[in-house]
């Protein structure tokens, strides 16, 4: 009898367990929800440094949330929709109400327009990602992730808090607004964020790269933020780019190759 109540109350510790496994991952995500909603009451207030750190940290949750959901067998259907819509909040619209009401407002209703025009592509953003089921490689992503194009607004109005303080500041934050919405909704590959490490052979220098970038943030926060953002977003062009190039040039050198075997067959004739 003894045993049989050790077995019954072992499968319930480990169904209690299992359940709190499960319920990990949407508390990050409900975190990320909030960091979200504390982003658009601190742009409220005009503390717009504060609602920029807000992202921020929603943005390390969500990177979280779905690390912690694989490691630990615990994704599922349920998880990947609350965790799209919680992106929608802290990536799409709290990012385009903290630039509107930091740059954006002096444009009257065209800003309005051009941060609604930044939430519908990053809602799109995610509802592409959430139907792409297969992915040939596993180290890109199609149009640049609504995380890394929310930090480009938020790394510019946190090095800038009080404006760029000249007369084309409007124009400025409505060029800042645009090119990250169109990067989401292009075609453009860009690194994933799981990708951006050293190679796994290279392991010591892997677990540097964290303690170097923290140490960088805190020295110098502002600049390090800026520059890691906007290169994040020259990357897709680059690489779209390079791309091209080495593509036209693969083609004009088996042009060429084809031409140089043909000749001689001409002439032998």
């Amino acid at each position: 009898m003894a045993r049989v109540l050790a077995v019954l109350r072992g499968k319930r510790q480990t169904k209690r367990f299992q359940r709190t496994v499960y319920l990990l991952p949407s508390m990050f995500t409900v975190g990320t929800l909030f960091c979200g909603y504390a982003c658009i009451v601190y742009a409220m207030q005009e503390n717009y440094a504060t609602a920029a750190i807000f992202i921020g940290v929603a943005t390390v949750l969500d990177v979280l949330d779905g690390r912690i959901a694989r490691l630990a067998g615990a994704a599922s259907e349920f998880g990947g929709e609350f965790d799209s819509l919680a992106d929608v909040i802290s990536f799409g619209v709290a990012p385009a109400v903290l630039v509107l009401a930091w740059g954006l407002e002096p444009l009257g209703r065209l800003g309005w327009a051009v941060g609604f025009l930044y939430v519908t592509a990053t809602a799109l953003r995610l509802a592409r990602f959430n139907v792409q089921t297969d992915t040939p490689d596993k180290r890109y992503c199609v149009g640049m992730p609504s995380p890394a194009a929310a930090g480009v607004l938020v790394s510019t109005v946190f090095a800038w808090p009080d404006g760029f303080g000249v007369p084309q500041a409007p124009v400025i934050a409505l060029a800042m607004v645009l090119v990250p919405a169109l990067m989401m909704v292009s075609r453009m590959r860009f690194r994933a964020f799981g990708a951006l490490t050293l190679r796994p052979r290279r392991s010591f220098l892997v677990l540097l790269q964290i303690p170097l970038l923290i140490a960088a943030i805190a020295v110098q926060p502002e600049p390090v933020l800026f520059f890691m953002a906007y290169s994040y977003l020259a990357s897709g062009p680059i690489g779209f780019v390079v791309g091209r190039l080495r593509r036209s040039t693969a083609r004009r050198g088996g042009r060429g190759g084809r031409d140089t075997t043909e000749v001689p067959t001409a002439q032998a004739g």
